[in-house]
């Protein structure tokens, strides 16, 4: 199978399908952080290529629903926003025959269409909550692979928060961002197993 992992530098989900026999390539503005197929340009260029299956994932900067105050208040303009919802349309009317569409909880569902699929990393074997959700296009939902616990912490005010966000927010803002964007491995194994 021919898959094309759009918006992905990291090389998770490429690597998860290479890793069973697919011909995986993974396509983003920024150079691939792992040795592997990679495009490095805009996804848009590539998307005529006879791929059998694509997975993306657009950058949610300007998608997410946590980062809607910044457009209300208006500390963003909304063109990003527009801009951001066009990208995704492009992809989701990709001339691929199978294609998954990750993203957090955001705009996509009341701008576009709602999503076809939440999932959590703690159901493919990550002990953390983050609420993930798929736009599919001929596949089926994906089924839960490893079913684990999620660790939490408290803060000194009594505040639960998972362990991972906790952890993740004691990062530098310059990669903050980049660590919690990072697809999760459990996640990208789930797919190539039953998609591909």
């Amino acid at each position: 199978m021919k898959v094309l992992v759009a918006c992905e530098y990291s090389g998770i989900v490429r690597d998860a399908f290479a890793a069973k026999g697919n011909d995986a390539w993974s396509c983003d503005i920024l150079p691939s952080e792992s040795e592997g197929n990679h495009i490095q340009d805009d996804v848009l260029n590539h998307l005529h290529r006879d791929w059998d299956l694509m997975i993306a994932h657009p950058p949610c900067t300007h998608l997410s629903v946590s980062g809607a105050r910044w457009f209300t208040e208006g500390k963003k303009p909304w063109s990003l926003r527009v801009e951001a919802l066009e990208f995704v349309r492009k992809l989701l009317n990709a001339p691929v025959e199978k294609i998954a569409l990750e993203n957090p909880v955001s705009v996509i569902s009341s701008h576009i269409r709602k999503s076809d699929q939440t999932i959590q990393p703690f159901q493919h074997g990550h002990p953390h909550y983050k609420t993930t959700c798929l736009w599919l296009k001929n596949l089926p939902k994906l089924r839960p692979t490893n079913v684990v616990d999620v660790e939490y912490v408290f803060s000194k005010s009594g505040r639960k928060w998972t362990k991972w966000f906790s952890d993740t927010s004691k990062l530098p803002l310059k990669i903050r961002g980049k660590v919690r964007s990072r697809f999760w491995t459990g996640v990208a194994k789930a797919m190539a197993e039953q998609w591909g």
